[in-house]
């Protein structure tokens, strides 16, 4: 497992699943763990933080679906807080402005209204705010 965990990032649930596949359960492996993140091959922290610069920065996530997303993988609210923190509010908004002007070609409408719509739905399913997602649009409007 150690080296498993040398070779990319895992969090801790994630490890702990893929130990239960080899057979280990209860203490057994609760105390491998423990010894992997006693010994720094597993960092919750630092899974985090390479998750959020991934999906925010590569895969134009909005931090409401990194949040989620994190969340799912058992990693606490004050870590994933922490970690989104360190995705600066401008590059956030760039990205966000980028993958929503490369969609805007793509969607199809009868009106503007409906075009401005299914990007709507889009925006928000990739974690952005309303009121982000909302301020765009006004300017492709004009």
């Amino acid at each position: 497992m150690a080296w498993l965990c040398s070779r990319r990032e895992y969090c801790s649930s994630a490890v702990l699943q893929k130990i239960r596949q080899k057979g280990l359960d209860g203490k057994d492996a609760a105390a491998v763990l423990e010894r992997l993140v006693r010994e720094r091959y597993v960092d919750d922290a630092r899974y985090a933080r390479a998750f959020v610069r991934d999906k925010a920065l590569l895969a134009g996530w909005g931090p409401r679906k990194i949040s989620f997303a994190l969340s799912a993988k058992g990693i606490s609210k004050e870590v994933v807080e922490e970690a989104l923190g360190e995705v600066r509010p401008e590059d956030s908004g760039a990205r966000m402005r980028q993958v929503l002007a490369a969609k805007w070609k793509s969607v199809s409408g009868k009106t503007l209204y409906d075009r401005r719509t299914k990007l709507l739905r889009f925006a928000l399913s990739r974690g952005y705010q309303y009121d982000d997602v909302m301020r765009f649009l006004d300017t492709l409007s004009e």
